[in-house]
Formats: structure tokens, C-alpha cells, sequence
């Protein structure tokens, strides 16, 4: 089963940071987005401070407006860290079921190692 209180503590403030982020990128204001989005910039502040979360539609709806995807607003890391995730997946999917186990187990154990030192 899994554990809904990890996504109602972390998931607003992900999201929020998320809206923040993409939206700085573009160089948009939180007025801007908010006038683009039809409604209140004090809404766009609540969804970045994670005091609220919008609903489907409303982040389908920023999503477009932020020309990113839904996913990507939702997204626990940060892009680089995902797009090397990507990268290895990439490697990984090359090789058979039995030999990408192996690699995994010992891309564990050295992510183990280093981060204990």
C-alpha cells in the first residue's frame, strides 16, 4: 500500500516550486501568468507557496499556459538529476533483463558507498 501522507506533505510544495521555476524561466510575473490563466494573481502565489493546489483542469490548463507537461510540474527532481536518469534508463534499456538487474544492483551499492563517505 502506499503511504498518501509522503504526497499530501511534499506534493504542494513540489508543485509550487515547479510553477516558480518554469515561470522565472520565461520570465513571466506571477500577475502575468495569473491574467494569461483568467483569474487572480493571489491564486498563482497560493498554487507557488503550496498553500493550495489546483485542481486537474486548472493544472492541465498551467501546464499549457507554462508550456511544459503536466508531469514536469510535478516532477520530485530537479531537471538535471532527471535528465541523467533519462541517460541511464537510455543505457539500461539496451541491455537484456538479467544483465540490467547487474547493473542496477551494482549502481546501488556504489551510490551506497559514496554516499556514506
Amino acid at each position: 500500500m502506499v503511504d498518501s501522507t509522503l504526497f499530501t506533505t511534499d506534493l504542494p510544495l513540489r508543485l509550487g516550486r515547479n510553477i516558480a521555476k518554469r515561470r522565472k524561466q520565461i520570465g513571466w510575473t506571477q500577475a502575468l501568468l495569473a491574467e494569461r490563466m483568467k483569474m487572480e494573481p493571489e491564486s498563482i502565489s497560493r498554487f507557488e507557496r503550496g498553500a493550495t493546489l489546483p485542481s486537474l483542469t486548472t493544472l492541465e490548463l498551467l501546464a499549457c499556459e507554462l508550456d511544459v507537461s503536466m508531469a514536469d510540474l510535478l516532477a520530485e527532481y530537479s531537471d538535471s538529476a532527471y535528465s541523467e536518469a533519462q541517460r541511464v534508463s537510455g543505457w539500461l534499456s539496451k541491455l537484456q533483463p538479467d544483465t540490467r538487474k547487474i547493473v542496477l544492483d551494482g549502481l546501488h551499492k556504489i551510490c551506497v558507498l559514496l554516499s556514506a563517505s
